[in-house]
Order: structure tokens, then sequence, then C-alpha cells
């Protein structure tokens, strides 16, 4: 990204920063806001840096070699910005495919989870872009992602309900045939998983 761009930027978050703790009856002159502004500056490019990077040669793609049976990773963390409060909302991915021809390296199911989670979102939206990018990656019979989270913006403002999890999910191909058994497998594994060892 461009130098005198990121720098324009990041002085355009850290006055809005800055007149927000002016908003809250906060002097931002005080010693321990001095640089927060600065620091809410760097803190939004880090968590959104989904929109500006391209790991499109990151994804390391591998022939399949014959293998054609269910690839799962299981919580995968993810932490996300929620769109409506700006607050984080925190969790895990859990992903699945049936390859055809290709697969993917296992580090690359973290980094795209990362890539969506990065941005401004809400938990559907998440789920059905990490899916559909493994979809696109891979060309697998079929992929499931289901993502479990918790919002701050339920657990500190609001309805104030710590605790609460939010669980989605997003399918394609075998996973959406219930004839093929697919997607009850997966949540099978996945109930396994959860269980003390």
């Amino acid at each position: 990204m461009d130098v005198d761009y990121v720098a324009m930027q990041g002085e355009t978050i850290a006055n809005a920063a800055r007149n927000m703790i002016l908003a809250v009856g906060e002097d931002p002159e005080r010693e321990g806001l001095r640089k927060t502004p600065q620091r809410v500056a760097h803190s939004m490019f880090e968590l959104c840096r989904g929109y500006t990077e391209d790991i499109r040669h990151e994804i390391a793609v591998f022939d399949a070699e014959g293998a054609d049976q269910m690839v799962c990773q299981w919580n995968i963390p993810l932490y996300s910005l929620c769109e409506h409060h700006m607050l984080p909302f925190v969790g895990y991915a859990h992903i699945g495919y049936i390859p055809k021809e290709h697969v993917l390296g296992l580090s690359k199911l973290k980094r795209i989870t990362d890539h969506f989670a990065r941005r401004l979102q809400i938990q559907e939206r998440l789920t059905r872009e990490i899916v559909d990018y493994v979809d696109g990656s891979v060309h697998p019979r079929g992929a499931i992602v289901c993502v479990e989270a918790e919002h701050l913006c339920m657990t500190m403002r609001g309805v104030q309900a710590p605790g609460t999890r939010t669980t989605t999910e997003a399918i394609t191909g075998v996973f959406a045939d219930p004839a093929e058994g697919s997607k009850e497998e997966f949540l099978t594994l996945l109930s396994m998983q959860r269980r003390p060892h």
C-alpha cells in the first residue's frame, strides 16, 4: 500500500478518534490519552487489513493425489469487528471440504479465515465469504464452514448477555444434498472433537 496513502488515512482515523474522546467528555491531551488517537489508527489498519491485502499468491494448492475424503480443520481462531457497532466479535471457524483434484495447504484455512475476518463484518457474511473462497480455490465436491462467535455488542452493551454465542453455517456442493450425508458427517465429527479428551 502506498506510504503517503497510509499516512493520510492514518491521520484521518486519528482525528476521528480524537473527536470521539472529546465527544465523550474526556481530554485528549491528558497523559494517558495523548497517544491514543495514533494507537487507534494503527489498530484499525491491523483489524481491517483484509480490505487491502492480496492473499491469492499465499494460497498454496496441491494435487490431491487421490485423496477424496473429507478434510476438516477445527477451532480456527477468528477476530473481527461488527460493522454495526465497530465492537469485536471473537470465536472459531470450523472448515471442511471434500477434495476433487486439489487440496489446500493446511495453514491456508487459517489465512483465508483471517483475510475475511479482518474487515467490518457481520458473522453471516463472513461465513459465506470463507466457504466461497475455499470453494473457488480448489473446486472441491463441496465445502462447509461453521462459525461460532461471541459478540461484544451483545456482551458489553444492549441486552448485555455475556456467554451468548452465535452459530452460522454456509455450505456448497455435496454438503447441500441431504442424500450425500456429508453435512451430517461433518457435524458429527465437530460434535466428537468438542468432547473432553
